[in-house]
């Protein structure tokens, strides 16, 4: 039994099934990612304008859909709302597979934009009503795992098909639905239904009144914002034209940092028990500063040494993904009342999807006026996210304020003061 519990995390089976599901969600996205605008422009002939549109709009309706996400978990449960985000990411991705009229198309993204965005929260709940408080951080990291290598897999077998033209492209979206429905499958046959404690008054309002949640949320835009925005949307654009680096060598920077949070996360996880999670993500914070840099180092220095300063700066970077992913989930989970942890959730997802907008569409302009001067503006970003992360500290619960170490603690933190009753300080 001991064992088995070693080579389990720590985690219950049920948990891990789930996990099965995200990486199946995460193979099919990551097979379809890379190829939606040039699905809709050279095989359906929509204009880059429309395609782009198009594939905007999902993000658009994930920011809308969210909060009402966060009242749906709150009432139906985690469950019932991951899978009924899935329901309607199959929806969408299959009517996108033989959309011929940008009408069809913009139903499908729309249909796939409200599933996308209730799809994160309710996932973040499920997961931290599956497991105690102190396993949060190790599901948290577990589903990193899991996600990374459904991408960097989908995003392989995605080019093999997609070679193959209009019938290839049709493959990865019908594939793509598929894996929504399987984990779908997972949620209804395998996952025990939802204990929802008894509704609060207040919703959203109580929310905002809870400064160091707001607080955390704001500096999850940051962090997002630089970690995952500027390295997906602003660092290989640079890398092209600054340093002169390929498509081969673009690809291999993305799989360098998938591959690290792939080895990194878990060894991350364990090592961030018993620590504080505001230096956590402080330290976070401070990797994706030295990434910033290293990359405008690389568009000074010589050829053979900027291929290898851009790859360190993709694994530094996927060590502070790490880093900032063990402390926030399980933070919040950690914060919020059980009555409103949908709610929490919502808005934690919502800070995401908001930092992900905002890296391409500030980042683009100053790349376009200044490259270096889009990275140092990012670091400069980043190194801010870290103050506030350390400053926060002193806001939060002091049962909060640690991550768990499960092998010196068997039982749960003591349960966060409501903010009904007290107010946030």
């Amino acid at each position: 039994m001991n064992l088995r519990r070693r080579l389990g995390f720590g985690l219950p089976s049920e948990l891990w099934l789930v996990q099965v599901g995200i990486f199946l969600n995460y193979l099919g996205w990551g097979a379809v990612l890379p190829f939606e605008i040039i699905y809709l422009h050279e095989a359906r002939g929509f204009g880059l304008g429309v395609a782009g549109a198009v594939v905007g709009t999902v993000t658009g309706l994930a920011v809308v859909a969210a909060p009402i996400t966060g009242l749906l978990i709150d009432r139906v449960g985690a469950r019932l709302t991951a899978a009924g985000a899935g329901v309607a990411l199959a929806v969408g991705y299959g009517l996108l597979a033989f959309a011929t009229t940008p009408t069809q198309a913009f139903v499908a993204a729309a249909a796939a934009g409200a599933g996308n965005g209730a799809l994160l929260p309710s996932q973040s709940a499920l997961l931290a009503n599956l497991v105690p408080p102190q396993l949060r951080h190790r599901s948290t990291a577990v589903s990193r795992v899991a996600s990374n290598i459904g991408v960097a897999l989908g995003g392989a077998l995605g080019g093999l098909v997609a070679a193959h033209g209009l019938t290839g492209f049709v493959a990865l979206l019908l594939a793509n639905a598929l894996t929504y429905l399987l984990y779908v499958a997972i949620l209804v046959v395998a996952v025990r239904e939802d204990t929802r404690p008894s509704p609060i008054t207040g919703g959203y309002r109580l929310l905002l009144r809870d400064r160091p949640f707001v607080r955390l949320a704001l500096t999850n835009i940051a962090m997002i914002a630089v970690g995952w925005g500027v390295f997906t949307w602003i660092v290989p654009p640079y890398a092209h034209s600054e340093i002169g680096a390929d498509q081969r060598v673009i690809g291999l920077l993305l799989a360098a940092n998938a591959l690290t949070v792939v080895l990194a996360q878990i060894p991350v996880a364990r090592l961030c028990e018993g620590r504080r999670r505001a230096v956590t993500m402080a330290v976070a914070a401070l990797c994706f500063v030295a990434g910033c840099l290293l990359v405008v180092a690389a568009g000074l220095i010589g050829v053979s040494y900027a291929h290898a300063a851009l790859f360190t700066a993709a694994i530094v970077v996927g060590v502070g993904e790490c880093l900032h992913t063990t402390a926030l989930m399980p933070l919040v989970a950690d914060l919020a009342p059980p009555a409103s942890l949908g709610r929490y959730m919502a808005t934690i997802g919502l800070s995401w999807w908001l930092g992900l907008a905002l890296a391409p569409t500030l980042g683009t302009q100053l790349l376009s006026v200044s490259p270096p001067t889009a990275l140092l503006a990012a670091a400069g970003v980043a190194l801010a996210a870290g103050l506030s992360a350390l400053a926060l500290e002193r806001n939060l619960p002091a049962g909060t304020r640690l991550t768990p170490s499960p092998a010196r603690s068997q039982s749960p933190h003591g349960p966060r003061p409501d903010p009904t009753t007290e107010p946030a300080t």
